[in-house]
């Protein structure tokens, strides 16, 4: 059985559990940025409770770099995303747990391009194996949406842009005889736009629905139906941004995107629900049973802290289950109670 969970000793002696998280989506259509946000509105969401998130020095740097950039975006955009980009992978460490004490928990967020498949260097076997066996590692997978690829122009540039043909036959790979429960989230950026009534926001939903028929209809098979939650939550990253328009260069799409006003400031929205459903999903898999390595770490992690615990369950319940949020599959799994 694969453990989803590797442990580390830290300098103290002491030691940590390591949570890995796969970040998937195209080049430019913001992780990091999501990433950087996510951290951010965990801070005021959370501040109030016993809990704690923090990044390592590497982790902290490049975020604050990427905050700087989103709080001074110009008036009007154009790119393929929000600002520069990188087609590498790359690793984010999270420590989290309860404030002024040792940390339990590291969440390793790892983030692969859309194009780390395609990439003008060969890859090895070994390298591929390697990749792949991280995304298998780990306990959920975030898919980040370019939202107006996916929107305008009737989806024109989606399979381009998102490549949801590459994610499917990705998961086809990985998702093979699991042995334990898995959460997937679906997180369309860059989609103020989008949720501006109920009509576009219902409209958002079926587009996510029919731009990843592929992938829905292989997690929803009779394998993955009983092991898979799947959840779309909707992160607008700067809030101050929305889509304008495509221009055509060269054949390639440029979107343009432009401030609600002059004045308008970088404020993200709904940025910390998939830190949310991730720790729903953790506190459900506390509450289960069966004698799986995995579940066994979690139960004792959450139930020898009760104020741990409770501060996990207050984050958790504020999930969000409408406007544009929506469990498809899998609401066992993030079944926590009243």
């Amino acid at each position: 059985m694969m453990s989803l969970v590797a442990k580390l000793k830290l300098e103290n002696g002491t030691w940590m559990h390591e949570l890995k998280i796969t970040m998937l989506g195209p080049s430019g259509v913001g992780k990091t940025s999501l990433l950087t946000a996510v951290y951010e509105q965990f801070e005021s969401n959370i501040g109030r409770t016993n809990l704690q998130l923090t990044p390592d020095l590497e982790s902290s740097a490049l975020l604050q770099e990427r905050l700087a950039e989103l709080k001074s975006l110009p008036d009007s955009l154009e790119t393929k995303g929000w600002i520069a980009y990188t087609q590498e992978e790359r690793s984010f460490l999270f420590e989290l747990g309860k404030k002024a004490a040792t940390p339990s928990l590291l969440i390793h967020f790892k983030d692969y391009p859309g194009e780390w498949h395609e990439s003008k260097r060969e890859k090895s076997r070994e390298e591929k194996e390697r990749i792949e066996s991280f995304i298998k590692e780990s306990v959920a997978v975030i898919i980040a949406i370019d939202t107006p690829a996916l929107m305008e122009k009737n989806g024109q540039w989606h399979d381009e842009t998102n490549k949801p043909q590459q994610i499917t036959n990705l998961f086809q790979r990985v998702y093979r005889e699991l042995d334990s429960p898995r959460l997937v989230i679906f997180a369309p950026v860059r989609c103020e736009k989008y949720l501006q009534s109920e009509e576009s926001v219902f409209e958002l939903l079926r587009r996510v629905q029919d731009g990843y028929t592929s992938l829905f209809n292989l997690l929803s098979s009779d394998e993955l139906l009983p092991q898979v939650a799947v959840v779309v939550t909707p992160v607008q990253t700067v809030g101050c941004m929305v889509f304008s328009r495509i221009e055509i260069h060269d054949g390639k799409p440029l979107f343009i995107f432009r401030k609600t006003r002059h004045d308008a400031q970088y404020s993200p929205k709904d940025s910390e629900q998939p830190l949310r459903y991730l720790l729903r999903f953790l506190l459900r898999l506390h509450l289960e049973r069966q004698n799986w390595g995995f579940f066994n770490f979690i139960r004792s992690w959450l139930g020898l802290d009760s104020h741990l615990k409770n501060a996990i369950t207050e984050f958790a319940k504020g999930c969000k289950t409408s406007g544009g949020f929506a469990v498809l599959q899998g609401e066992k799994w993030l079944d926590i109670g009243a």
